[in-house]
């Protein structure tokens, strides 16, 4: 789930002065063009990853599998409603955030992409998706499974306004944990907790590559 690198990239840039109160209409947050999303889905992968992974792609009434995979893995490009419930650019309809879910993140991640998705294009307002997303997380979420990540490593994410866009990163799904265990957020370590998903009691180490799935060196601003 995304990006919610935005709540890391936050620790490491200034906060964007620009304010994000409602949905924008959603043609805004749609791409016309169907191979393009297909094509920014498959970025957040090495090639060797993302060309045998089912594709999904956002439609009218949520995301609809473009391709058909045979790896187990599912690229999806998120948008801004995926950001903690606090992140100033929820609504941002500018935001693009391509992930590649390995098979069990597509378990047991991906759902909550879904359904969130699904209480937006419904029209939900942020408290509602707030209350069903608990319910949901209680209720009809699978089990974390063990070994559950996403690739981000797309060059052409959007993540936020602040600095540069993006960020070429891992993010590896725990119960959660004391970010000690990991090292994370010490100086000159490349990790980072991302305490994202808190009603579901999942906690995010996202984990800077300096590589972007192309094979060439990204910033690490770190």
């Amino acid at each position: 789930m995304l990006f919610v690198a935005l709540g890391a990239i936050s620790q490491m840039q200034a906060q964007s002065t620009t304010a994000y109160p409602s949905m924008a209409p959603l043609d805004r947050y749609l791409m016309p063009d169907r191979n393009a999303e297909i094509a920014l889905a498959r970025s957040a992968a090495p090639d060797s990853i993302a060309r045998d992974a089912r594709v999904q792609v956002l439609g009218l009434h949520g995301y609809e599998t473009a391709v058909e995979g045979k790896n187990g893995f599912v690229c999806v490009v998120e948008r801004g409603w995926m950001a903690p419930f606090d992140n100033p650019e929820f609504w941002n309809p500018k935001i693009r955030g391509p992930l590649c879910f390995n098979p069990p993140a597509a378990r047991s991640i991906l759902p909550m992409t879904y359904k969130r998705t699904e209480m937006v294009l419904a029209g939900q307002s942020k408290a509602q998706i707030m209350d069903g997303i608990a319910t949901f997380a209680k209720k009809e979420l699978p089990p974390l499974e063990p070994g559950a990540f996403t690739y981000m490593l797309s060059k052409e994410a959007y993540l936020t306004d602040r600095g540069d866009h993006n960020i070429a990163h891992l993010m590896f799904y725990t119960p959660v944990m004391d970010g000690a265990v990991w090292g994370a957020d010490l100086p000159k370590s490349p990790v980072m907790l991302n305490p994202q998903f808190t009603p579901e009691g999942i906690d995010v180490f996202m984990v800077l590559t300096g590589m972007w799935s192309d094979g060439t060196l990204a910033p690490v601003n770190n």
